[in-house]
């Protein structure tokens, strides 16, 4: 199936990405809707920029759609028109997206897919949150934290890579602090720099740490693509 990937740059949306490749579907173009604001209801804000640059080193076509407003329904109408213009362009026949278990922001896609007369693909709903960070690590994707929102992690976590020392880090906050591990209720925010998908990673070249004392965000300035 010829489908449009909903692409944040983050391990949700490349994770779901292989895993749909994987069981023959084709991916024709990714699509990022690049927020307004932080508290964005559906969409992922910290460095969306840098989704062009994950787009080129996946070889995939890439379509950023800026939303003008922060509203619910600005951030709709967006979604709507990106869809209505990539469907036109290619032809796809479904959306994947990386949803887990968010029924609020499924059935958001639900209703565009249905609209638009499209399927709609979540490799990833219900997978456990322990065994799919796992996975990412077993299928070497380079996970690097890039926003931290939630009790129980501090500014030390910005900018850190997923390893199992750091998951064995994060699934004794997760219990102690009650939140998800997979971070799909707005924990944390990630950016994959590195997948099998990718023929080039990204070198982050400069950053800086936004800290307001309860959340923040690993603010990537400057990057680049370089061989494997």
């Amino acid at each position: 199936m010829r489908l449009a990937s909903l692409y944040s740059g983050g391990k949700d949306s490349n994770f779901s990405i292989f895993r749909a490749q994987r069981i023959g579907h084709e991916i024709s173009c990714l699509v990022t809707i690049h927020p307004k604001a932080d508290d964005s209801l559906f969409f992922h804000y910290p460095n969306s920029w840098v989704t062009r640059y994950l787009a080129e080193a996946m070889h995939k076509p890439y379509y950023g759609f800026k939303v003008d407003s922060v509203s619910k329904d600005a951030e709709v109408e967006a979604l709507d028109k990106a869809i209505s213009h990539v469907k036109s362009i290619y032809d796809i026949q479904g959306i994947v997206h990386g949803g887990i278990t968010s029924r609020f922001q499924n059935d958001l896609f639900q209703k565009i897919c249905s609209k638009h007369k499209l399927a709609m693909i979540v490799p990833l709903w219900h997978i456990h949150p322990s065994i799919y960070m796992h996975k990412l690590i077993d299928n070497k994707f380079q996970v690097k934290v890039v926003g931290v929102s939630a009790l129980g992690l501090d500014r030390t976590l910005l900018g850190m890579s997923l390893d199992n020392d750091l998951l064995d880090k994060l699934e004794y906050l997760s219990k102690k602090y009650s939140f998800n591990l997979s971070f799909e209720g707005g924990e944390a925010e990630t950016l994959v720099t590195d997948c099998p998908m990718f023929s080039k990673k990204l070198d982050i070249k400069s950053a800086n740490i936004l800290w307001d004392g309860q959340r923040g965000i690993f603010e990537i300035l400057e990057v680049a693509l370089v061989p494997k």
